[in-house]
């Protein structure tokens, strides 16, 4: 499918979402704005009411189904997003649909997918990642007949996907210099770098993928979709193995965007900054594009306007202790160290009293073993005030009797801890 014939299925799909999904807000971010001098702009499809704008996508496939495929029912694999549109569609539409989700998928999205599909969507719980539970999507349309959606890799959902940023500029009034994007799988990517090709062509149009999974990169660079060979789930929205065959082509056709790599650890410092000054529960994929912005990774001049999509606003409570975790990690606030204190009263009081600064503090205490007797190990985790307080850490434990020793966020042990 050319850039072209993508462009006309987003008008064709806008008509169709009409009244169907909401028309969500775009709000000027204040705090983007300020930090870079420019003048950021949020689409906010994490208001929509599966708070994500993969019901976009979703939609436009399903209601273009006739009667006989309908009556076949439909089956899909995803993170929990496209799942949620879909049940969304097929409540809606009154279709049955089977939706398969990794095992990462967190329990919040799991329970919205039962909310919203009621009695028309069944869930089936699978392996570790996207891109297994896809393989068992197809082989269920396979054996029954159910028609398969794709999550991301489809004509029609592709441009469902690309009427965010159509509808963005509508809002807007005019076209922003830059758009920015989170990306997976590419859909709205594709999407977005297909409508613009056509309508505005000279606009900055900059995708945002997740570190550990960088496979549209790995695409483009190879020139078709490529298989990465391992990849990292936080970021459970956008954490996807390989690209799909449709956006490669799209992409690679179209009005050519940059494609940069966001650490996990970013997204999570603008997850909470996101919380906390700007009031917007927003998931790890969600955040990815102004974490982009945040972090420095894509530079905007000042003066100039940019629209960022926040995708989706699907996050677990219960995964914010490790949103903080990985925050601190990666702005060089949190450290562990294994420490063999000496076994004889007062060791760990010292290690206090001489090692601790002021403003550290010990956020984790667990002995290792405490066999030996004239020594026992501990792993302990310490938490900075500021980045630039570990020198004098470090020097204070040089100098400290204990054997310390820091564990690099590169060793196998600190898997562990995050």
């Amino acid at each position: 499918m050319t850039e072209l014939a993508v462009a006309a299925a987003i008008e064709e799909a806008s008509a169709r979402l009409a009244g169907v999904v909401t028309t969500t807000p775009l709000e000027r971010s204040v705090r983007l704005s300020d930090l870079t001098g420019a003048e950021v702009w949020l689409k906010r499809e994490d208001l929509q009411p599966v708070r994500s704008y993969k019901v976009r996508g979703a939609y436009n496939f399903i209601a273009r189904l006739d009667d006989e495929q309908r009556a076949r029912g439909v089956v899909t694999a995803s993170a929990g997003n496209h799942a949620q549109g879909v049940a969304f569609a097929c409540a809606r539409l009154g279709i049955h649909g089977r939706v398969h989700l990794p095992s990462v998928t967190p329990r919040q999205k799991r329970e919205r997918i039962a909310a919203i599909g009621g009695d028309m969507i069944e869930i089936v719980i699978g392996a570790d990642t996207y891109d297994e539970v896809s393989a068992a999507a197809v082989a269920e349309a396979d054996a029954t007949g159910a028609l398969l959606i794709p999550a991301f890799d489809d004509p029609f959902v592709i441009a469902g996907q690309g009427t965010v940023v159509r509808e963005a500029i509508e809002q807007l009034g005019e076209s922003p210099d830059v758009v920015v994007v989170p990306v997976g799988g590419g859909g709205l990517l594709a999407g977005t770098v297909a409508w613009l090709s056509e309508h505005h062509p000279t606009v900055r149009v900059v995708g945002v993928e997740p570190a550990g999974a960088a496979s549209v990169s790995a695409a483009v660079a190879a020139g078709h979709p490529v298989a990465l060979e391992a990849i990292d789930t936080f970021v459970d929205g956008a954490a996807v193995r390989r690209a799909g065959d449709h956006t490669t082509e799209v992409i690679l056709r179209a009005l050519p965007p940059e494609l940069v790599a966001e650490p996990e650890g970013s997204v999570c410092s603008e997850m909470l900054a996101l919380y906390q000054v700007e009031g917007i529960i927003a998931e790890p994929a969600g955040a990815l594009a102004t974490a982009a912005l945040s972090s420095g990774t894509v530079v905007i001049e000042p003066g100039q306007r940019a629209l960022c999509v926040l995708s989706g606003g699907n996050n677990d409570v219960s995964r914010y202790a490790e949103v903080v975790e990985r925050a601190l990690v990666h702005e060089g606030r949190k450290h562990y160290f294994l420490v063999n204190f000496s076994q004889e009263p007062g060791a760990l009081r010292h290690f206090l009293d001489e090692v601790l600064g002021p403003d550290d503090d010990i956020t984790l205490f667990e002995y290792v073993k405490r066999s030996n007797r004239e020594t026992g190990p501990a792993l302990v985790g310490i938490e900075l005030a500021r980045a630039e307080d570990l020198d004098s850490l470090l020097e204070r434990m040089a100098a400290a009797p204990p054997d310390i020793e820091q564990i690099d966020s590169d060793s196998p042990l600190f898997r562990f801890l995050l």
